[in-house]
């Protein structure tokens, strides 16, 4: 069975599960049945492993499968979505279940399962804690470089990963669903209320940024840890501060809507989620497609 690894030497926010959700829809869309490889982080069945969806139905919620493997599954439910630390487990029942390739998620470092193509997304302008060097670059058989790098920054990488593949990307700020309902909500009508906005990921600073640079007007912004599983005493404490703020929206990421759409708290006010995407070169799905 084919694995294509999606990775990064960074700690979070790197846009991992937008690659992963842009190369699985692809994948679906030149005829090929992919299926995701997640550890299934933080969710019940991160030890024991378990399938979450085997392309037709699916057979948990986010607090089994974690919030990101759930969030893949409603976006492309045609796909497999395997979930455990043990991935040649869940690599060895994919290719039962006639799936192939398979998209291990987060696997660079997982170096005990071989991998036939690893894809290292990678963004010199920043400086986060890094997992490894930047010379590990080197395993990677494809990198993407964030678009917004200096030159000087590009060339610097490009001589340490002399025979790899290397393309740039762009991060798509995409539209605005209602949390509820999952219907597309025009920017023009958020854009006149006041938004308490607030998330549970990575770097927080990224989100609040992108809905900056889409005009919207933020009276408050909610910071809480990476995978928040959003308690009660979360979600009384967002609704508290909507009232105190006197917002008139709510404004989330994909990846906490998942986890909060049925909290019955905020079926009373006017709730909405971002969705994010991945721009990458036609060269980049060439790649693929001729590797294969």
């Amino acid at each position: 069975m084919t694995v294509i690894s999606i990775g990064n030497i960074s700690f979070g926010g790197t846009e991992k599960t937008p690659l992963v959700m842009n190369l699985m829809s692809f994948l679906t869309t030149q005829g090929f049945k992919p299926a995701l490889i997640s550890r299934g982080y933080k969710g019940k069945w991160e030890k024991k492993g378990g399938v979450l969806s085997d392309g037709i139905s699916l057979f948990g919620t986010w607090v089994d499968s974690g919030d990101e493997p759930f969030m893949v599954a409603q976006n492309i439910p045609q796909a497999g979505v395997f979930i455990g630390k043990n991935r040649l487990k869940s690599c060895i029942h994919a290719k039962d279940l006639s799936f192939a390739p398979a998209v291990l998620d987060d696997g660079f470092q997982h170096r005990r399962l071989h991998r036939d193509l690893d894809i290292v997304l990678f963004d010199p302008s920043k400086k986060p804690a890094l997992r490894e060097p930047v010379s590990s670059l080197k395993r990677a058989h494809i990198l993407l470089i964030k678009k917004g790098a200096s030159t000087q920054k590009k060339k610097e990488i490009k001589n340490i990963i002399s025979q790899t593949a290397a393309f740039e990307y762009d991060v798509i700020h995409g539209a605005f669903f209602n949390l509820e309902g999952k219907e597309r909500i025009p920017e023009e009508e958020l854009k006149e209320k006041k938004v308490l906005a607030f998330c549970g990921i990575a770097r927080p600073e990224k989100f609040s940024a992108m809905l900056q640079e889409k005009g919207l007007k933020i009276v408050s912004f909610l910071k809480f840890p990476d995978h928040h599983s959003y308690r009660p005493s979360s979600l009384e404490k967002i609704v508290e501060k909507y009232q105190k703020t006197k917002a008139e929206a709510l404004i989330t990421t994909e990846k906490d809507a998942v986890k909060i759409s049925d909290f019955e708290g905020f079926k009373k006010i006017p709730a909405y989620y971002l969705k994010i995407d991945i721009r990458l070169e036609e060269e980049f799905y060439n790649k693929i497609l001729s590797f294969l």
